[in-house]
């Protein structure tokens, strides 16, 4: 996709995808010796994590879409019902709160719910081209159904601004993702996956002040938490500019499976200075 030029105004830029690697194994280096990116932030602490991601599990409360119909004499499955907690201090329970933009909160997916809306986001070719999970809804639903039975270490939240969904979030523990074998990764370090769903909320400065404000609230809420870390892709230009403008500093080029990323970090002691 091109990628509009970053250099006129980072606040506006448009985040139409922040996505996770698409090859599924998040930052697994298939040969730890050959790397050509950077490692980062040689002052960290690297952590050896499974080859396979753990994550989630969440909760919500009513109904806001249709639930998937199925073919008739087939049974849906069981709704995967959220853990007493996660492993990043209960995202469900943090509430709302005030950004530049409006009133926002992560609110933790349930398939039954918010299956329509995640797989239409994840069609729109803007964000198909950086998340990679365009087509049916059993892509999206499998996608969701991996974080939702998983440990909790990944917990993939609708983004409620002013009471309307607008935007996809995966918050994720960094150290324990693979993602850690490709950067210094430091105990307790979260990740941010993000899209935002509508065209019409692109390119006006949303992504960057939501940005902001959810790696502030990660900190506020996570208090072992030092720094805040997302994986663009190198290419998605309005979306490194948005991070950029949110306060994350450009700290490394990497490459992990599917994609040379930018490594952008939001340390905990500059929070107010940038």
């Amino acid at each position: 996709m091109s990628a509009p030029d970053a250099s006129a105004d980072a606040g506006a830029a448009s985040i139409a995808g922040i996505g996770p690697d698409p090859s599924g194994t998040a930052g697994r280096s298939t040969d730890t010796g050959s790397r050509t990116g950077r490692q980062a932030d040689d002052d960290g602490l690297g952590v050896r994590v499974p080859d396979q991601r753990r994550v989630l599990s969440p909760r919500e409360e009513s109904n806001t879409g249709p639930a998937r119909s199925r073919p008739e004499g087939t049974a849906a499955p069981a709704p995967l019902q959220p853990a007493a907690d996660d492993l990043l201090g209960g995202v469900a329970v943090w509430g709302p709160i005030v950004t530049p933009v409006g009133m926002f909160r992560l609110t933790p997916v349930r398939i039954e719910r918010d299956l329509l809306l995640v797989s239409r986001w994840m069609n729109d070719p803007a964000v198909a081209a950086f998340w990679e999970l365009a087509g049916s809804q059993s892509i999206t639903e499998e996608h969701l159904r991996a974080q939702l039975a998983g440990d909790g270490s990944s917990v993939p939240c609708l983004g409620i601004l002013d009471g309307t969904p607008m935007s996809y979030w995966e918050i994720y523990r960094a150290d324990l993702d693979p993602l850690a074998r490709d950067y210094a990764a430091r105990p307790d370090d979260i990740g941010i996956h993000i899209l935002i769903g509508g065209a019409a909320d692109r390119g006006r400065g949303l992504g960057s002040a939501l940005l902001r404000a959810v790696a502030d609230l990660l900190l506020d809420r996570r208090s072992a938490c030092a720094r805040v870390v997302a994986e663009p892709d190198l290419r998605n230009i309005p979306s490194i500019a948005a991070f950029l403008s949110a306060g994350f500093r450009f700290s490394a080029e990497i490459d992990l499976p599917a994609k040379r990323a930018a490594l952008m970090v939001r340390d905990r002691s500059l929070r107010h200075l940038l």
